[in-house]
């Protein structure tokens, strides 16, 4: 350190051991890639005594960087201020019901955007780029002895986390005073034990000088409240929800004593599919009317080229891998126009999925999406409707032959900034979540956004419209210096204001990294300041 308080890297001289066996030196960019460590210190012709060594010593240097790493999040962080957010009440400010409230508040004079950018910098999800913030601010500023110890390599990355996670937001109003004899009494035991022990011996000290911290981190933790979806194996997915521990006990119980009657009664399936069953029909069909409260929408992706229409007598060629097809028209999929010929294959394929043709579910919709069999990117979406008209009408201009016209294409543009049903459908179905590198909210919930504003000459078409999420999307318009572009196809680039790229594609589309880094056009402010 410094003595104006700063820090930065120091060098130690030390007297160099040699090892016990020759290293040789790999031949520099031999390959273009860096050379790996264990080709430089073998791993193999150490002794066992000497690689247990060797690994405390790799935790230590863990624990030296992760310290320098929390010292750049919070670097960064004081250069993005709050001076440059939407202020309450005007153009781009959060409404006021999902504005943060100052309780919540970890970090109270930063941009609100600043986790978004720590994300992408990172790659990483929103919710770990927060929290990492807020671990790092606490370390850097409020706990300076884990801090330092951090930084000498004495206490590990796992450790530290659990000092910050303890003694960060839910002592956030306690005495520092009271937080270092905390933070003291820890460290000087931090070593023996495990993680969750610490934790256990941070929570139960911080509690025992401070009793209202139980009561903020119980109130923190009531707000996290939600139910959550996550895929699992053989069609299964699993339904989460996180509840104060007096619910969630009598909602297992109501569900658990509904299962055992019916097991008492005769139902001889097994008792956690009864539990399952009685959940279910609990939310879906509450008051059991026999009427189901909820609809569903339900999108079938059909690659064009399996159909085997009467327009394509010549196979898709194979592609070898990362290559691509030339561009083509729109309206056509790897080189031929999406025909009546092909739709009439598409409806008998469909129908022969399941008996009776397949059909939107009860109460809900169905739709097609056709999609570029090269590529995957999403050529057309149709309504089953639609489908069996276009089907029945053929061709316009030949009427009473399969020509081979083109009947389908994606939504034509509009001369207007609002965008049209189709391309909204179109755009949805291509795009199934915010486009934000890292956010997974659902398209059904996001805005239709222009990749290039509509003021600035950007086109109302599919190719300049994307799904973004509220924040996402006051982001994109309001936030400073962040830039976007979109290829025609729907590949996005975002550009943090710091400087780091990141790229999503639609889901399903395929392409060799290397092409799209040369596709992608250079993001372009999304509007000149003042924004």
């Amino acid at each position: 350190m410094s003595d104006g308080g700063s820090y930065g890297v120091t060098v130690t001289a030390a007297p160099v051991v040699a090892l016990p066996f020759a290293v040789e030196m790999p031949p520099p960019d031999l390959d273009g890639r860096p050379v790996p460590l264990g080709r430089l210190m073998p791993a193999a012709r150490r002794t066992p005594q000497e690689k247990a060594r060797e690994l405390e010593r790799v935790v230590e240097v863990e624990a030296r960087l992760a310290a320098y790493k929390a010292e750049l999040v919070v670097s960064l962080a004081r250069d993005r201020g709050r001076h440059d957010d939407p202020r309450p009440g005007t153009v781009g400010a959060p409404s006021p019901r999902w504005a943060r409230e100052e309780v919540d508040e970890p970090l109270p004079e930063v941009s609100e955007f600043f986790a978004d950018e720590l994300a992408l910098v990172l790659n990483c999800s929103r919710t770990g780029a927060t929290v990492l913030a807020e671990h790092a601010h606490t370390l850097v500023e409020r706990l300076p002895s884990t801090w330092a110890a951090l930084a000498d390599g004495a206490l590990d990355c796992p450790r530290a986390r659990a000092f910050a996670a303890e003694l960060g937001w839910p002592a956030r109003n306690t005495d520092p005073e009271v937080v270092a004899e905390v933070e003291t009494a820890a460290l000087s035991r931090a070593a023996e034990l495990s993680v969750t022990k610490l934790r256990a011996f941070l929570r139960r000290e911080l509690i025992s000088r401070d009793a209202s911290a139980a009561e903020r981190r119980r109130k923190r933790a009531e707000r996290s409240a939600d139910v959550t979806v996550h895929s699992a194996e053989d069609g299964m997915a699993e339904l989460r929800a996180f509840l104060p521990a007096p619910e969630a006990a009598a909602v297992h119980a109501a569900v658990d004593a509904l299962a055992r009657e019916a097991k008492l009664a005769g139902d001889v399936r097994p008792i956690g599919m009864l539990r399952a069953a009685f959940l279910t029909d609990a939310v879906l069909r509450p008051g059991d009317s026999g009427e189901s409260t909820v609809s569903a929408h339900v999108t079938v992706i059909a690659p064009l080229p399996t159909l085997g229409g009467p327009s394509c007598d010549h196979p898709a060629e194979v592609l070898p891998r990362g290559a691509r097809p030339a561009p083509v028209e729109p309206g056509e999929v790897d080189g031929h126009p999406i025909t009546a010929g092909q739709l009439r294959d598409l409806l008998t394929q469909l129908d022969s999925l399941c008996p009776g043709g397949l059909q939107a579910p009860t109460g809900g919709s169905l739709g097609i999406a056709l999609t570029d069999p090269a590529t995957g990117a999403l050529r057309a979406t149709v309504s089953r409707a639609e489908l069996e008209r276009l089907v029945r009408r053929g061709c316009p201009t030949h009427p009473d032959g399969d020509c081979g016209c083109p009947v389908l294409d994606r939504p034509a543009p509009v001369d207007r900034y609002r965008h049209s049903p189709a391309q909204e459908r179109f755009t949805r179905t291509r795009d199934r979540t915010c486009r934000q590198p890292g956010c997974t909210g659902r398209a059904a919930w996001t805005d239709l956004d222009h990749v290039v504003p509509h003021d600035d000459g950007g086109p109302t078409d599919c190719g300049n419209l994307c799904c973004l999420c509220r924040r996402h999307h006051r982001l994109k318009t309001h936030a400073r210096g962040w830039r976007y572009a979109m290829t025609t196809d729907g590949v996005l680039s975002v550009t943090t204001p710091s400087g780091v790229t990141r790229m999503t594609r639609p889901p399903g589309w395929r392409a060799h990294a290397d092409e799209l880094a040369h596709r992608v056009a250079t993001p372009t402010l999304d509007d000149s300041p003042p924004f």
